[in-house]
């Protein structure tokens, strides 16, 4: 597990990869791995992508047997979140009663895995968790949420469940802007964020709005970038390449649009980060492979591909997945204390922060 560390102020905030005290919380916990009992496999592996989609599918076996799949031919691991959306409102209550069935039972294992992550020493005294990751932008993932409150109420669970605020192609961007202390973005309009995953690599230009710093409130992606690398099965080395190439898209179109870049990069990536912004662990699922290697590191080979942003030195920090998608949500829970996050994708991403200053009275009463 990380070493905790205590909450310090902004400026005192160490300019550090995968730090745990940052301006506005401190991170308690990220990328823990809870083991099943009598298991090698993790409790997280019941509540991603691939477990929604087996549940699916062990609903649509059953119909075979007595009759026909109303869900159709097509195997369920090709059906995009859109298409299973769609059943919800077929003519057919079967095929929506299908879907339905698989949604009981998801829901009912990730009651079962957040039960888990409550147990553990900083998650007991959570005040509320959010929900993002691919999956819960969908219609499907919205009510596997609300279904899973609910479970968690009837088991005398008083945390509240909430889908995270920003869509998630946008969240794991914009939570980069609280990786900085607020001085490093001072004079700037923007700034860029990248968000690895297993299956996406995207790029952006996260604007920070009117309200600007402490909180970004208003922070969003002006322009974006986006790769599905898992169709390409790229290298690493060209991995990091096309990384480069749509940086430095960016840059130009800020140029063009006369937008003032801060010289600074947030990138969002699986795995625990060490403090020199290589990969300890966690990094399988990256594309090409090997990049928990002690000879690779991200943020050092874009320094040196892109060494200057307008007329200063590039500055890059790197931190886990989970971590800056939950950081997205920060203006959103200051009427709380503790709170988690859970990202359900590829795999099941989780962190969890303390805010660095006391709930807010008036946030909780809105």
């Amino acid at each position: 597990m990380p070493k905790k560390k205590q909450p310090v102020s902004q400026r005192q905030a160490p300019l550090a990869h995968g730090a745990l005290a940052l301006p506005l919380v401190t991170i308690d916990d990220f990328n823990i791995e809870v083991r099943e009992k009598d298991s090698d496999g993790f409790v997280g592996d019941a509540a991603n992508k691939k477990a929604f989609q087996k549940r699916l599918e062990e609903w649509r076996k059953l119909a075979r047997k007595t009759g026909e799949d109303p869900l159709g031919k097509e195997a369920t691991s090709d059906m995009s979140k859109k298409q299973i959306d769609a059943f919800l409102k077929d003519k057919n209550p079967a095929a929506a009663a299908l879907v339905m069935s698989a949604i009981e039972d998801f829901a009912r294992d990730f009651t079962a895995v957040i039960e888990l992550y409550l147990k553990q020493a900083n998650w007991t005294r959570t005040d509320r968790i959010v929900v993002g990751g691919g999956f819960r932008q969908s219609r499907v993932g919205e009510i596997v949420i609300a279904r899973t409150e609910y479970l968690l109420k009837a088991a005398g669970k008083t945390i509240s469940l909430v889908p995270i605020v920003h869509h998630p192609d946008k969240a794991g961007l914009i939570g980069a802007l609280h990786l900085m202390p607020a001085w490093m973005l001072t004079g700037h309009d923007a700034m860029l964020a990248v968000d690895i995953g297993g299956t996406n690599l995207r790029a952006g230009i996260v604007t920070f709005g009117r309200e600007k710093k402490p909180l970004f409130a208003d922070a969003d992606v002006g322009e974006l970038e986006h790769w599905r690398h898992a169709d390409d099965s790229p290298s690493r080395t060209a991995t990091v390449q096309r990384l480069v190439d749509m940086l430095q898209s960016l840059i130009d179109r800020a140029e063009k649009d006369k937008l003032k870049l801060a010289p600074v990069i947030g990138i969002a990536c699986p795995g625990v980060i060490r403090e020199d912004g290589s990969i300890d662990r966690g990094g399988q699922n990256l594309p090409g492979g090997n990049w928990e290697s002690d000879h690779f590191n991200l943020p050092a080979k874009l320094m040196a591909a892109i060494p200057q942003i307008g007329e200063h030195p590039t500055f890059v920090m790197m931190h886990n997945d989970a971590v800056v998608q939950g950081l997205s949500q920060i203006p959103f829970m200051r009427d709380v204390k503790r709170w988690g996050m859970l990202t359900i994708g590829t795999g099941l991403g989780n962190a969890h922060f303390v805010n660095n200053e006391a709930p807010d009275p008036a946030k909780a009463s809105e």
